[in-house]
């Protein structure tokens, strides 16, 4: 009976060791991360740690301020808003600019191979944009007419291996005040990780949103 009790506890341990093993292989895990700096020019770095590669379908962008909240489909690089800006492709050097031809065709749609990363663009370059797109004045990276940056908070949308559903991932960065600049600090030291049922659902309704505007790009009430 002691041998047989043994030998039951030797298998359930080794049954949780399988299933611990396989839902970490089989759970997503996306960072993102600021890169090369640690202020406003820092390049936004998205990073598959997941065991599969991922397809990287959205990336949408919110800007939170005084006037309301602008949420903007940054998934394809737009060069109306940074004119003059030649260096920053320049910037991308390393293995994100050398294995992700996406992001030299102008676009961050695209699949990322397990322990790769590619960059979408710097938080200085994001955040004018979707101030343009919000009908906000910029002086460097500064809004006027008494316009407050609260937060800047990056949402990834992607495919992981064969799920039915999306998964996702995002980040709130916090504005600080730095004269003639800004400095922009994470709020939380991990990415949110988006993969309970109810939060794949609620990306789904965002694609589905996405897709049947040509131009994604709003503005809400702030809710402060």
């Amino acid at each position: 009976m002691l041998t047989d009790i043994g030998t039951l506890i030797v298998w359930v341990v080794y049954a949780q060791l399988l299933y611990f093993s396989f839902r970490r292989q089989r759970r997503p895990r996306l960072l993102i991360n600021r890169g090369r700096k640690k202020d406003i020019d820092a390049l936004c770095i998205i990073s598959n740690m997941s065991a599969e590669p991922v397809f990287i379908q959205h990336v949408v962008a919110e800007l939170e301020t005084s006037h309301g909240v602008v949420r903007v489909d940054v998934t394809d690089r737009t060069e109306s808003y940074s004119d003059g800006d030649d260096n920053r492709d320049a910037d991308a050097s390393g293995p994100a600019s050398e294995q992700s031809p996406s992001v030299r065709d102008g676009s961050h749609q695209g699949p990322v191979g397990p322990g790769d990363f590619v960059h979408i663009d710097s938080f200085g370059d994001l955040t004018r944009r979707l101030a343009q797109d919000g009908g906000f004045e910029m002086e460097g990276y500064q809004p006027q007419q008494g316009v407050v940056f609260h937060s800047l908070t990056i949402r990834i949308i992607c495919i992981y291996g064969s799920e039915d559903l999306p998964v996702g991932a995002e980040r709130c960065f916090e504005f600080i005040d730095r004269q003639p600049s800004c400095g922009l600090v994470p709020a939380t030291w991990d990415t949110k990780r988006l993969s309970s049922w109810w939060q794949r659902k609620r990306l789904c309704r965002e694609i589905v949103q996405l897709n049947d505007k040509d131009d994604f790009s709003s503005l809400h009430p702030s809710r402060t």
